[in-house]
């Protein structure tokens, strides 16, 4: 335990004095400011095929350690033998934290506007357009392409819990996926 404590305090140290660094260096452009643009990817839960998904994020670097971002997307997956199509516009708030300048970890909640649209030649079960609530946590990357453009790459890992017990064959599905994205954004 003793151990443990020591790694944290150690890591800690090392993550504040990198961030006391940043903060004093003269040309903070490219780690603080507002970010906007486009981002594209994949998603993928663990028991269907991967996806493709677009959106758009919102970045506000608050400090060169700390940032927070809103994006929404869509994506679209299929489940019990394509029995049912779920599509989603996720609309997730992410705290990040930057250990260095370019790499961060990241949290947070999402808002998931969901349509469950089923099959009518397999099941006679009406569609169904729900508001469901998730979690995130991740990491990635952000790198400036000069002072005005960085290019990001995010994977992110999402809990959130579907209720497929009305389609039959989807016994023990995970909904749970994950999706990888890089975007363009610009410096506003």
């Amino acid at each position: 335990m003793r151990t443990l404590t020591f790694s944290l305090i150690a890591a800690l140290a090392i993550v504040a004095t990198a961030g006391v660094a940043w903060a004093q260096d003269d040309d903070n452009e490219t780690t603080s400011g507002v970010l906007f643009g486009p981002q594209v990817g994949v998603s993928k839960s663990p028991d269907e095929d991967a996806t493709v998904i677009g959106g758009a994020a919102l970045r506000l670097r608050l400090l060169p350690i700390l940032g927070i971002e809103g994006s929404i997307n869509y994506h679209q997956e299929q489940f019990a033998g394509d029995a049912l199509t779920v599509r989603s516009w996720p609309v997730q708030v992410t705290g990040m934290i930057y250990p260095l300048p370019i790499v961060y970890g990241s949290m947070g909640a999402g808002w998931y506007m969901t349509t469950l649209d089923f099959d009518s030649d397999v099941t006679p079960f009406d569609d169904d357009t729900s508001n469901e609530f998730g979690w995130h946590f991740g990491g990635g990357l952000e790198i400036p392409l000069g002072t005005a453009v960085a290019l990001s790459g995010d994977l992110r890992y999402v809990f959130i819990d579907y209720d497929f017990e009305a389609v039959p064959g989807s016994d023990g599905v995970d909904s749970d996926f994950y999706m990888a994205t890089a975007g363009l954004l610009f410096r506003l």
